[in-house]
Parts: C-alpha cells; sequence; structure tokens
C-alpha cells in the first residue's frame, strides 16, 4: 500500500512562555538571557519551607489567549501537581492545571491545501510553570543545570486531533502565533524557545475510525523541523504497519541534523503524573465583569485587520493577508503609510525586499533595526526623484546593516540619481553609438530594445541615472536619426 492510502491524524500542544515581568508564583524576573542562576530565588529553586503565589496578571494574559482563540473561560479553576523528575525541575513537580484550566473547548480557522475554511479545535488552555534548562558541558563531559528559566510562566494550548497535513499544522501554528504576538501575551521568540510546540502524529488506514497509536515529538521550535519531523514520522511509521509490525506510543526526540526521530522513553498518561490540586495554591475564581473587562481590552485581531486592510488600503486579498500574519509587519505598514499615504509602494516594500532580506537573514519581524519613519522616507526619496528604486534597493541592504536614515545612508554613498539632462543626454548618445543593433531594432518595431538601452545606461551610471528621463531621450533620440 502507498502512503494515498493512510490518513494522517495530527495534533499539537503549543507551549508559549508569557511576556510578564516577573514569574509565575515568585518575583524573580523573566528576562532571556541573564547569566545562570542570577534570575532565581528560593521558591523557584523548591527550597523547603517556601510558598507559592500566583501571578495575577498569568491568569489575566491566559484568559486573554481563550478569548482570542474563541474558548469558553472557565468561571472556577484550580492548580495541581504534575509529578515527574526531571533533572532541571527543581521540585520534582510541575505546577499545572489537570481537570479544570482556564479555557476550554475553542477554535482556530485556517485554509486547508484546498483554500477551503477550517476549523481547527482547541481543547484547552492551561497555565503551568516552566522548567529550567540544562547547559551541556563539552568539554567537562557533564551538564550544568540553568535555573533561570524554572517558573517562568506558560501556557499551554492543546488542540484537537483535527489536523490531515504538516501543511495544516504549519498553517495552524503560524495563525496562533500570530493571534499571540496581536494580543500581546507572549513575544513568540521561537530562537528563544518562547514558542515551542510537542507534535503528536498517527497513522491510520483510510476508512478506518480507531485513532492509531500516536507518537509525541518533544519541544520542537522551527516551523521547517516540525514540518520535516511530521513527514518523516508519517513515512515512519506507515513503514512499521507496512512490515507487519505495530507503533510503539513513545516520546521522540527530533534530530534535525540526521532528519529523523529517536526513541526518548515511552509516552506517559495521566495517571502517570499522579495529579492532585496544589495544597499551597487557593482556587482560581473569576467574574463575569473581570472577563468581560478583558475581552472589551483586547485590541484587533488579524482576521479583522485584513479585512480592514481590503477596504481601506485596497490591497489585494493575498497582500492583506501576508501583511497581518505578523503583528510587526502589520504595524510597521500601517506607520509607513500614515507617512507616505502611499499604501501600495509601503505594502510592497515590506513584503518585496523587506522579507527577502529577513528570510536570508533568518531574522524576526521584530528583529528589524530601523523605523517606520526611515522606511517611509526611503519611499518618499523614491517620488521626489531623489534616488532610483535600485539604488533604494542598495539603501534598504544599508539599512538593515546599520539602521542609520536613508538620506545619511544616500549623502555617505554618493547614490544620488542623476536628473541632469546634459549628464543625461551624454549617457544616452554613447549607448546609442555603442549599440547600433538596438537602435535598428527599435526602429524595426522591437519596443523590448529600449529597455536594454536603459538598462546599459544604468550600468554604466551604477543605478544612479533617472530610469524615467533615460526612457524618454533614448526615444526622442532615436527618432531623430
Amino acid at each position: 500500500m502507498s502512503r494515498e492510502d493512510y490518513e494522517v491524524i495530527i495534533g499539537l500542544e503549543v507551549h508559549a512562555e508569557l511576556s510578564t515581568k516577573t514569574k509565575i508564583f515568585c518575583s524573580c524576573k523573566t528576562e532571556f538571557g541573564g547569566a545562570p542562576n542570577t534570575q532565581c530565588c528560593p521558591i523557584c529553586m523548591a527550597m523547603p519551607g517556601t510558598l507559592p503565589v500566583l501571578n495575577e496578571k498569568v491568569v489575566e494574559y491566559a484568559v486573554r489567549a481563550g478569548l482570542a482563540t474563541n474558548c469558553s473561560i472557565e468561571r472556577n479553576s484550580k492548580n495541581d501537581r504534575k509529578n515527574y523528575f526531571y533533572p532541571d525541575l527543581p521540585k520534582s513537580y510541575q505546577i499545572s492545571q489537570f481537570d479544570k484550566p482556564l479555557c476550554k473547548t475553542g477554535y482556530i480557522e485556517i485554509e486547508n491545501e484546498n483554500g477551503e475554511k477550517k476549523n481547527i479545535g482547541i481543547t484547552r488552555i492551561h497555565i503551568e510553570e516552566d522548567a529550567g534548562k540544562l547547559n551541556h558541558d563539552d568539554f567537562g563531559g557533564g551538564c550544568l543545570v540553568d535555573l533561570n528559566r524554572a517558573g517562568v510562566p506558560l501556557i499551554e494550548i492543546v488542540s484537537e486531533p483535527d489536523m490531515r497535513s504538516s501543511e495544516e499544522a504549519d498553517k495552524y501554528l503560524k495563525k496562533l502565533k500570530s493571534i499571540l504576538e496581536y494580543i500581546e501575551v507572549s513575544d513568540c521568540k521561537m530562537q528563544e524557545g518562547s514558542f515551542r510546540a510537542d507534535v503528536n502524529v498517527s497513522v491510520r488506514k483510510k476508512g478506518e475510525t480507531k485513532l492509531g497509536t500516536r507518537t509525541e515529538m518533544k519541544n520542537m521550535n522551527s516551523f521547517r523541523s516540525i514540518i520535516r519531523g511530521i513527514e518523516y514520522e508519517i513515512d515512519r511509521q506507515i513503514e512499521v504497519i507496512e512490515a507487519g509490525g505495530k507503533v510503539e506510543q513513545e516520546t521522540l526526540r527530533w534530530d534535525d541534523v540526521s532528519g529523523k526521530t529517536f526513541s526518548m522513553r515511552d509516552k506517559e498518561d495521566a495517571q502517570d503524573y499522579r495529579y492532585f490540586p496544589d495544597p499551597d495554591l487557593g482556587l482560581i475564581r473569576l467574574s463575569e465583569e473581570y472577563i468581560e473587562g478583558i475581552k472589551k481590552s483586547l485590541p484587533e485581531l488579524p482576521e479583522s485587520r485584513k479585512r480592514r486592510y481590503l477596504e481601506e488600503y485596497n490591497l489585494t486579498e493575498r497582500d492583506a493577508k501576508l501583511i497581518t500574519v505578523s503583528k510587526y509587519l502589520s504595524n510597521l505598514f500601517e506607520e509607513t503609510v500614515s507617512k507616505t499615504k502611499n499604501a501600495k509602494a509601503s505594502c510592497n516594500w515590506i513584503l518585496g525586499d523587506i522579507s527577502r532580506i529577513l528570510n536570508e537573514k533568518e531574522m524576526e519581524p521584530n528583529q528589524i533595526p530601523f523605523t517606520s519613519d526611515n522606511l517611509a522616507e526611503l519611499i518618499i526619496l523614491i517620488e521626489k526623484g531623489t534616488i532610483s528604486s535600485a539604488i533604494a534597493k542598495k539603501v534598504l541592504e544599508e539599512m538593515f546593516e546599520n539602521g542609520e536614515e536613508p538620506s545619511k545612508i544616500i549623502e555617505e554613498k554618493g547614490w544620488v540619481q542623476i536628473s541632469d539632462e546634459g549628464a543625461i543626454k551624454e549617457v544616452v548618445l554613447k549607448i546609442l553609438a555603442d549599440n547600433p543593433q538596438s537602435v535598428q531594432d527599435y526602429k524595426g518595431g522591437k519596443d523590448r530594445a529600449i529597455g536594454f538601452l536603459v538598462g546599459q545606461a544604468m550600468k554604466q551610471t551604477k543605478g544612479k541615472a533617472n530610469p524615467q528621463m533615460l526612457n524618454t531621450m533614448f526615444i526622442e533620440e532615436i527618432n531623430k536619426m
């Protein structure tokens, strides 16, 4: 049997670190990148006799996430102890939520491969604390424990097993990441581990109703790795079944270098964690007024912003969809348009060269080193004829390198556009003399010849000549011949 004879079932458990200033049960800072063990205290180190105190902001952020993903908010919930041992989990249990999470039964709308709308169900969103981090010492041959991350607040967003391909999983994750960024509950910096996913995959023969045995790939923090991991695991499970074997329920580690999964341990079920209510923390009770207040404070979400861009800025469906995926790109667009009054140019620069450079440099939109003022200035300089579009691309590259203002870069590099008729005419006459065949081609009805001549002139002037003036002058001079 082939892969087409099987149906793929995918569910995702996303862990997003919340952007609170302090940890979930103590007042230690949550900033990323501090020196090891400088952002921890007796509470997050689990010293005997210490007691946790719940950070109210964590509850607020979880409710915001639930409302933004169409969840129902539970008026009564609690914290539970999830018991397991891991070297960087100081208490040997994690404070999480078991049977009474803050948010339940939501959904996120995506478009599947056929462009059809599809809802991916969200089972629950609950709050919990993060573990510490193990730093492997290649020289000493051991591990060093850093507890700065221990106690950093998380929300875990558990999906229904509604995804049927790696493409759908990718779209769901990107939509979820976008929503969390818009409502500003998490910075979702995947490179820092603040947005990561456990990926559950199973397969079954088409027509079957019983779910296949699932495996779980832990702590994946790259869209590319998640897609590769899902594709590999689909093929591996089908191969096991076709060979007459049985897929084992287990937790796997994805190795990005080899492109394979490796077994870590048998997959635990709820009974293995021996959940029980945390006796040191009270019940969480939310009033209708509290929930309604958070609902009213929610900002405009991606779908609403996309619809507004179609009407207000007359963007195409594709452009509006792409630019609103990222809150940072969307904000950059709106701020730039407010200064240039040119939505088309602003959109083209952001979705074109800016997105290209971000991909090449493997940067996130929030790492763009210049402001909307700088981008607006660049666009206005093109409109004024101070620089050509070709030069503007070079200026943008420099802006990414040093974050300097466009006008300063242009002045330092001597990139002001040549718009002097005398200087341009001199270039035009030389190009015509060097390319008689192109002159004959144009006279013979081949209009593309002008494009070639303009290109030669731009090359000779290193992109500094005004292309509109070149085009007009070439036609005028040829018509005189």
